[in-house]
């Protein structure tokens, strides 16, 4: 059986996640502006959940950006 590393949390279990913390949403979002998924970062299912609600909160009040801007 193969084992699987597992990855570490960048974020701990007792920090509060806010809209307004806008270095630490830029860890879970791809340069197109998409949210990454759980596996990728190795957030629990609550912080996953809340880092969403907040990345939407900060979309919808233009602290953050809905896509990328993309010079084409």
């Amino acid at each position: 059986m193969v084992s699987k590393k597992r990855n570490t949390s960048p974020i701990s279990l007792n920090q509060k996640i806010d809209y307004k913390d806008i270095d630490l949403l830029t860890l879970f979002i791809t340069d197109q502006g998409k949210i990454l998924p759980r596996r990728a970062t190795g957030v629990t299912v609550q912080q996953q959940r809340k880092l969403a609600k907040a990345i939407k909160r900060a979309r919808i009040l233009s602290l953050f950006p809905f896509v990328a801007s993309n010079s084409v």
